[in-house]
C-alpha cells in the first residue's frame, strides 16, 4: 500500500502542468501568496526573526570546521556536522546502543564542529569536550529509558532522528556553555527539530537522519544561545499535550539527579555495541549463526557445497524493515536478514566487499537466497538486549546443521578487545588517510583529557 501511494504522488507530480489549474485556483492561490508575502514583511520586525536571521549569517562567515576524509575542506559548523553526520552513518556501521540508536554518530559531528568555530582564547579543553559528549549520550539514553516502547527494535520514528538530535543538543549546549534555562531550550527547540520515519529505512535517505540530527541539535544550541526559547516543559509528560511523547508512547520521565554521587551515567551501566562489518546491528546474529553453521558444514562435507542444501531455516525476530527477502541495494543489503545469512554461509566472512552490487547481483548467492524460509519464535524477540539469530541448514540426507547466536562479538555483553577496535579503526580510516595521520588520531583520542584545545582533534581529520 505505501508503495502504490508514493508511486501515485509520484506521478501525480510528473505530469501536473500550468494548465491544470482552473481560473478559481489559480486567484486563490495568488492571494494566499500575496497574503504570506505581507505577513513575512511585517514578522521582520519581531524578535525571533532577527535570533534567526543572526543566526543564517553564520553561514556567511569563512568557513572553519572540518570534513571527514577531506583534508583542506571546510565548511560552515552546522554543514560540517551534517555533512560528517551524513558520513558516520551511510554503511550503517556505527556503534549502537541500548535502547536502540545510534548515540555517537548524532553527538560527535556536532561537538567536532563547534570546537573549531569557537574564538582561539575560547577552546574547550579536551576533558569539556569529552565531558560534553558524554553529557549527548546521557541524554539519549535516559530519554529511552524512560519509554518501554523504545526498548524494542523501532517501528516508527528512526531513534537517533529523535534522542539523537536532543543529544547533540545538549552536548554542544555544554560545550558552548549554555547558561541553564538556554540548554532547557536548546532541548525544547531540538524537539521541534527532530523525527525521521523508519520507512526510509534501507535507502540513501536513512544516513541523513544522523546528518540532521547531528547538525540540527547543533542549530537548536546556537539558537538557544543567542534567545531563541521554547517549551521549557516539552519533555514532561505533560497530560493532554504531545512532548517527547508524540515520539515514544508510554513515556514516563523521571527527574535527574545531579552528576555526582547520587548519579551514575548510563554508559558506567550499559556498554555500546561496535559492529564488525558495516550492516544493521541485527545482522551480527545471524551472521554469527551463520558462521558458525557453515564451520558444522565443512566438517560435515569436506567443503562447503550449496547443491547439497536443501533450505536454510533463519529463526529471527519480527520487524518487518530488516526482513527482506531479496534486496536489491547496498543499503537494503545492510538491512536483510537473508542477505546477511547468505554472504556468510557463500564467503565465510561479511565485510565491506559484501554489499558491493556485483557481490550482491551474484548467481551463487541468489541460488542461496531461494533456499531461505524465515520462522519468528516467540521467545525471540526484537530486542537488541534479548533476541538471538539461528540459522538451520536442512541437507538433501536429511540431516541438519544447526547455529545458534545469543551474543555476537562486539556486543556490550561480549564486547571488542582493544586490539579489535583498533584493527577496525586503522582498516576503516587507512581508505582516506595515511599511517602517520591515523597514528596521530589515534593518539590524540586516547590522550583526549589531557588536550589542551580539543580542536586539535577535528583539525586532525
Amino acid at each position: 500500500l505505501w508503495l502504490k501511494g508514493h508511486n501515485f504522488f509520484a506521478s501525480f507530480i510528473r505530469a501536473a502542468r500550468p494548465e491544470h489549474l482552473s481560473p478559481t485556483v489559480r486567484q486563490r492561490s495568488k492571494r494566499m501568496i500575496l497574503d504570506s508575502i505581507g505577513v513575512g514583511l511585517v514578522g521582520s520586525t519581531t524578535r525571533v526573526f532577527d535570533i534567526a536571521l543572526r543566526y543564517c549569517r553564520l553561514y556567511s562567515s569563512v568557513a572553519v570546521s572540518s570534513v571527514y576524509g577531506k583534508p583542506g575542506v571546510k565548511l560552515s559548523p552546522t554543514l560540517a556536522a551534517f555533512t560528517n553526520g551524513v558520513a558516520t552513518h551511510s554503511m550503517d556501521f556505527d556503534d549502537t546502543w541500548h535502547p536502540a540508536t545510534h548515540p555517537s554518530g548524532a553527538v560527535l559531528p556536532a561537538l567536532l564542529a563547534a570546537s573549531q568555530m569557537l574564538p582561539p582564547n575560547t577552546k574547550p579543553n579536551g576533558l569539556d569536550f569529552l565531558l560534553a559528549f558524554n553529557v549527548g549520550l546521557e541524554v539519549q539514553g535516559r530519554l529511552m529509558h524512560f519509554s518501554t516502547e523504545a526498548h524494542d527494535i523501532p517501528k516508527r520514528f528512526h531513534p537517533p532522528s529523535v534522542v539523537g538530535t536532543l543529544g547533540s543538543a545538549a552536548a554542544t549546549a555544554k560545550l558552548l556553555s549554555l547558561s541553564s534555562a538556554q540548554c532547557c531550550h536548546a532541548l525544547g527547540i531540538a524537539a521541534s527539530l527532530a523525527g525521521a520515519p523508519m520507512a526510509n529505512a534501507a535507502t540513501q535517505a536513512k544516513p541523513l537522519h544522523v546528518g540532521n540530527a547531528t547538525r540540527l541539535g547543533l542549530e537548536a544550541a546556537l539558537l538557544a544561545g543567542r534567545g531563541m526559547e521554547a517549551n521549557p516543559l516539552i519533555l514532561d509528560d505533560i497530560p493532554g499535550c504531545s512532548g517527547f511523547s508524540a515520539f515514544y508512547s508510554v513515556y514516563q520521565p523521571k527527574p535527574l539527579s545531579a552528576p555526582g554521587e547520587h548519579h551514575e551515567f548510563l554508559l558506567e551501566k550499559q556498554d555500546i555495541a561496535f559492529k564488525r562489518f558495516p550492516a544493521h546491528l541485527g545482522m551480527h546474529w545471524v551472521v554469527d549463526a551463520a558462521l558458525s553453521v557453515r564451520n558444522l558444514f565443512i566438517n560435515y562435507a569436506g567443503s562447503f557445497s550449496p547443491s547439497l542444501i536443501r533450505s536454510i531455516m533463519l529463526k529471527i525476530p519480527v520487524s518487518k524493515y530488516i526482513n527482506r527477502p531479496f534486496p536489491s541495494s547496498e543499503h537494503q543489503a545492510r538491512h536483510s536478514f537473508q542477505f546477511n545469512a547468505c554472504a556468510a554461509l557463500l564467503d565465510g566472512e561479511v565485510g565491506l566487499g559484501s554489499f558491493s552490487e556485483s557481490s550482491i547481483q551474484r548467481q551463487e548467492l541468489r541460488e542461496l537466497l531461494d533456499k531461505v524460509v524465515v520462522e519468528h519464535p516467540e521467545d525471540n524477540v526484537a530486542n537488541f538486549d534479548k533476541m538471538y539469530g539461528e540459522v538451520a541448514l536442512l541437507l538433501h540426507s536429511g540431516d541438519v546443521l544447526t547455529g545458534k547466536c545469543d551474543t555476537f562479538y562486539g556486543h556490550w555483553r561480549k564486547p571488542l578487545s582493544k586490539e579489535s577496535l583498533l584493527k577496525k579503526f586503522r582498516s576503516n580510516a587507512s581508505h582516506v588517510l595515511p599511517e602517520e595521520k591515523i597514528e596521530t588520531i589515534i593518539t590524540l583520542v586516547d590522550n583526549l583529557e589531557n588536550l589542551a584545545d580539543s580542536s586539535q582533534l577535528a583539525c586532525s581529520l
